[in-house]
C-alpha cells in the first residue's frame, strides 16, 4: 500500500488558497469597473448639466436661480471628488489582490515543481531497480545455459 504524498495535500491547499485569490481578484475588479462607470456617470451628469445651463446663457436668470445651479455644480463636483477617491481605493485594492493572487500562484507552482521533481527522481530509482533486477536475470540465464 502507497502513502500519500504529503506534498499532495499541499498541492491542494495551494491550489484552493489560488482559487479563492482569483475570486477575490475577480470581486476587486469588479468592484473596480463599478467604480469607474460611475465616475463616468457623474462626469456625463455634469456636462450634460452645464451644456444645459450654457443654453440659458443670454436669457435672464434670478440671482436665487443662479446660485442654486452654483450650488449644485458644488455638490456635484464634491461627488467627483469622492467618487475619484473611491475609484483610487478600488484600484489600489484591486493591485493588493493582483499581488496575492501571483504570489498564490507562484507557491502552487513551486510544490508543482518539487512534486514534478520528485516523481522524476522515484522515476529513476524505480528504472535503476529493474535494470538491476534485468541484469540479475540475465546474468542468472547466462550461468544456467553455460556449459559445464
Amino acid at each position: 500500500m502507497r502513502r500519500t504524498d504529503p506534498l499532495l495535500t499541499v498541492l491542494k491547499i495551494n491550489k484552493e488558497a489560488e482559487e479563492q485569490a482569483a475570486l477575490q481578484l475577480k470581486s476587486a475588479q469588479l468592484e473596480q469597473q463599478k467604480c469607474q462607470g460611475q465616475l463616468d456617470a457623474l462626469n456625463n451628469y455634469r456636462l450634460e448639466y452645464m451644456k444645459q445651463m450654457g443654453e440659458t446663457q443670454g436669457k435672464t436668470l434670478s440671482a436665487s436661480e443662479y446660485h442654486s445651479f452654483h450650488e449644485f455644480i458644488k455638490q456635484v463636483d464634491q461627488a467627483l471628488i469622492q467618487q475619484v477617491n473611491a475609484v483610487k481605493e478600488a484600484e489600489k485594492q484591486t493591485g493588493y489582490r493582483q499581488v496575492h493572487w501571483q504570489e498564490k500562484q507562484q507557491k502552487r507552482k513551486a510544490v508543482e515543481m518539487l512534486l514534478e521533481k520528485n516523481n522524476l527522481k522515484a522515476q529513476l530509482v524505480e528504472n535503476k531497480r529493474e535494470q538491476q533486477a534485468s541484469d540479475e536475470f540475465a546474468m542468472q540465464q547466462y550461468i544456467r545455459k553455460r556449459p559445464r
